[in-house]
C-alpha cells in the first residue's frame, strides 16, 4: 500500500456526470449487471413501452426480432413515440424520451392509468448502452427516423415518407464495450419473457423471430389470460380439478386483478406474482392478502364440513402443498421495495386481494364439493407428513452455527469459520471424494462425498425427503433448514459457495439435476443468493512430451490437437476422462478446484416460471414430455437454468 497522501479536495474533484454519461459510467446501477441478464433486460425496457400502450389500449401486436448482425428489433402497432417539441426542453419529444433519464409518459396519469415502468430507467437507458439505437415512428400518416451511439444523436429527426398505420420501431446494437462477456441475445430467453407478457396480457399477440436460424419463430397468444397460463406451467402435473378456478375485474375497477389457481398431485407450491406485469419474485402485500383468504377459505370449509378434525396442526404450507397459481393485478400507484421492483408495498392491497379471492372461492367450493374434498384430503395428508418432517428434521438440526458439532463424519470441513471465504463441493461418489479431500486447500474448501443418487424431490413429500440419507447429509453440513420456515435462515449457511462437482456423464448429469432440482424446490433461496454453482471437470487429457494440457470441449481437443500435431517428432497421448476417480489429486486441484484456473459455472434463475416447467418436464411423472426435451435439446448436451 502506497504512503502517498492524497491529493487536495476541492470543488473541483466533484464531477458531475450529464445525462446519460452515468448510466454508460455505471451501468450495472441502471440494469442489474453487465452480463447475459444485463443484456437481455435491456429488452424489457423497450418492450414495456409497447405493453403499455398496450395496457392503455392502444397496441394488440409487438414484434421482436433477433437481427442477423447481433442487433434487436422490437416493433409494436401504438400509437407511436410523440414527435412534436417539447415545450419546456424545445426539443422533439422522441429526443427527450431517448436521451433523459426518467423522462417519459408514465408519470401523466392521463396518458398511461398503469405502468409497469415507474421505477425503472427506461429505454433511454439502452440508447446510453448501445453503439447504435435506431428509431422509426409511424404517426399522423408520417414516418419518421432519428439515430444515435451511445445516447448521443448522431441523425435528427426526418421525415421519410408517408403511412397508413401507427407504431414504433426501435433497433439498437449493444456496445460490446459495456457487455464484454457477450453482446449475444438468446431466443429461449427472450421467448419465455415474451410468453410470460402474452400470459399476463390476453389481448396482445407478441411474435419472436430468431433471423440467426432458418424458421426460428414462435407467436404467443393466449385468450385465456392467466387461466392458460396456470394449465401451462401444470402441463405436466395431474391436475386435482378440471378447470382453474378463475379470479378476474375488469380494467376499470379500483384494483384490476386476473388470478387462477389450480391444485395438482405434486408435493410444491407454485405461486407465480406480478404487478403492472413485472414479476414480483419475493411476493407482497397482493400475496399476502391471497396466501390468507386461501388459509381462511379452505379450513372453515374443511372444518365445517367435518374433513378436519381432531388436534392436527395445519400450518399455510399445508393448505398450498400442489398448488398452482398466477396472481398478476395492475396497481396505478406501486410501492416496490427497493428498485429491483419484486416486493409490493402498497398495504391497501392486500385487503382487497384478500376480500376477492374469498368470496370467489367459497362460492367455488361450495359448487364442487367433490373437488373440494379432494384437495382438503390433500391438505390433511401434507399436515401429517409435516408433523413426521418436524421430527426428522430434528435429526438434521446442526448444533452450532459454525462448530463442527454434530456434523456428518463423510464430511471433510475446512479449516477457517468465515462463510464467506468458504466453500463445499459436493462431490459424486467416495472415488472422486478421495481425490478431492487429497487435491483442495484444506483452509477454504470442505468435500462432502455423495453416495449414488438422491431422492427425487418432485416426486415425494417433505417427510420422505427428510427420510433420506444424502439429503439429510447435505442439509446437516450446510447448517441452512429447508422449506420457508425460520430455520430455513440462509444467514445460517455454513459456505458461500456451494459447488456440485459430478462426472461428465450421464449419471453425473442426472445426480446434477436431482441436486439442482432439491435446491430450487427446498433450498431456493441459496439460488436467489448465488451460493450454488456447478464444477466443469476438463474432458480430455492431451499429452505430449513433458507439455499436458486439458480440453473442456471438443472444439477446444480440436485446437489443441492441431497446434501439437505441429510438432512432428513428439507422439501425442489423448486420454477421455470417464470419471473424477480417474484424476489423480494434483490434476483434479488443477483443473476443477484451483480459484486461479478453474471454471465454475454458477446457477440463476433467469425466469422462475420457467424454471419451475423445466423441473416438472425433467423429474415429474410425465415421460412424453421428458422424452420430447431430450429430444430438442440433445444436441446442447447442456442445462441451462
Amino acid at each position: 500500500m502506497s504512503n502517498q497522501k492524497p491529493s487536495e479536495y476541492k470543488a473541483s474533484n466533484i464531477q458531475v456526470l450529464e445525462g446519460l454519461e452515468a448510466v454508460r459510467k455505471r451501468p450495472s446501477m441502471y440494469i442489474g449487471d453487465t452480463g447475459q441478464r444485463g443484456l437481455h433486460h435491456l429488452i424489457n425496457e423497450v418492450v414495456d413501452n409497447s405493453i403499455d400502450e398496450a395496457l392503455a389500449g392502444y397496441c394488440d401486436y409487438v414484434t421482436v426480432i433477433i437481427k442477423n448482425d447481433g442487433a434487436l428489433r422490437v416493433e409494436d402497432n401504438g400509437r407511436g413515440i410523440p414527435i412534436d417539441i417539447h415545450e419546456k426542453e424545445g426539443i422533439p419529444a422522441v429526443e427527450l424520451v431517448l436521451t433523459k433519464l426518467h423522462a417519459g409518459g408514465k408519470f401523466d396519469k392521463d396518458t398511461y392509468k398503469v405502468s409497469g415502468g415507474l421505477h425503472g430507467v427506461g429505454v433511454s437507458c439502452v440508447n446510453a448502452l448501445s453503439t447504435r439505437f435506431d428509431v422509426e415512428i409511424h404517426r399522423d400518416g408520417k414516418i419518421h427516423i432519428m439515430a444515435f451511439e451511445r445516447g448521443h444523436t448522431i441523425e435528427p429527426l426526418k421525415e421519410i415518407g408517408s403511412t397508413d398505420r401507427t407504431g414504433t420501431i426501435v433497433t439498437f446494437l449493444p456496445d460490446n464495450t459495456i457487455f464484454s462477456q457477450t453482446t449475444e441475445f438468446k431466443f429461449d430467453i427472450i421467448a419465455n419473457r415474451m410468453r410470460e407478457l402474452a400470459f399476463l396480457n390476453p389481448e396482445i399477440t407478441i411474435e419472436v423471430v430468431d433471423e440467426r436460424e432458418e424458421d426460428l419463430k414462435e407467436v404467443f397468444h393466449y385468450d385465456g389470460g392467466v387461466k392458460d397460463f396456470v394449465r401451462y406451467l401444470d402441463e405436466n402435473r395431474e391436475p386435482l380439478m378440471n378447470e382453474p378456478i378463475h379470479i378476474y375485474t375488469d380494467d376499470n375497477s379500483d384494483l384490476p386483478m386476473a388470478i387462477a389457481i389450480q391444485y395438482n398431485r405434486s408435493y410444491s407450491e407454485n405461486v407465480h406474482s406480478y404487478v403492472n406485469n413485472i414479476n414480483t419474485h419475493e411476493g407482497g402485500t397482493h400475496v399476502s392478502g391471497f396466501r390468507r383468504a386461501l388459509t381462511r377459505s379452505l379450513k372453515n370449509y374443511g372444518e365445517k364440513n367435518n374433513i378436519i378434525k381432531g388436534k392436527l396442526t395445519i400450518s399455510g404450507e399445508d393448505f398450498r402443498e400442489g398448488l398452482t397459481a398466477v396472481i398478476s393485478i395492475k396497481v396505478a400507484e406501486p410501492q416496490f421495495e427497493g428498485q429491483t421492483k419484486t416486493k409490493l408495498g402498497n398495504s391497501e392491497v392486500q385487503s382487497q386481494v384478500e376480500i376477492a379471492i374469498y368470496e370467489k372461492l367459497n362460492e367455488f367450493l361450495e359448487q364442487n364439493p367433490k373437488v373440494a374434498k379432494g384437495i382438503l384430503d390433500k391438505v390433511v395428508l401434507s399436515a401429517e407428513a409435516r408433523e413426521a418432517a418436524r421430527k426428522a428434521r430434528q435429526l438434521v438440526q446442526r448444533k452450532g452455527a459454525l462448530t463442527s458439532g454434530g456434523l456428518p463424519g463423510k464430511l471433510a470441513d475446512c479449516s477457517i469459520n468465515e462463510p464467506e471465504h468458504c466453500e463445499i463441493y459436493l462431490v459424486e461418489g467416495d472415488s472422486a471424494g478421495g481425490s478431492a479431500k487429497s487435491g483442495r486447500n484444506r483452509s477454504f474448501q470442505a468435500i462432502l462425498p455423495l453416495r449414488g443418487k438422491i431422492l427425487n424431490v418432485e416426486k415425494a413429500r417433505i417427510n420422505k425427503i427428510l427420510e433420506n440419507n444424502e439429503i439429510r447429509t447435505i442439509i446437516t453440513a450446510l447448517g441452512v433448514g429447508v422449506g420457508h420456515e425460520e430455520d430455513a435462515d440462509v444467514s445460517k449457511l455454513r459456505y458461500h459457495k456451494i459447488i456440485i462437482m459430478t462426472d461428465a456423464d450421464v449419471d453425473g448429469s442426472h445426480i446434477r439435476t436431482l441436486l439442482l432440482t432439491f435446491f430450487y424446490r427446498y433450498m431456493p433461496q441459496l439460488i436467489e443468493n448465488g451460493y450454488v454453482y456447478i464444477a466443469t471437470p476438463p474432458l480430455y487429457k492431451i499429452t505430449q512430451g513433458n507439455n499436458i494440457e486439458y480440453a473442456w470441449d471438443d472444439d477446444t481437443r480440436d485446437a489443441i490437437l492441431k497446434r501439437m500435431k505441429k510438432n512432428t517428432t513428439r507422439k501425442i497421448d489423448l486420454s477421455r476422462y470417464k470419471g473424477l476417480g480417474e484424476m489423480n489429486p494434483d490434476q483434479l486441484w488443477e483443473t476443477t478446484m484451483d480459484p486461479e484456473t478453474r471454471t465454475l459455472q454458477q446457477v440463476t434463475i433467469e425466469s422462475a416460471t420457467a424454471a419451475d416447467r423445466l423441473f416438472s418436464v425433467l423429474m415429474g411423472d410425465a415421460v412424453e414430455p421428458r422424452r420430447e426435451f431430450i429430444e430438442r435439446n440433445a444436441k446442447y448436451a447442456k442445462l441451462d437454468i
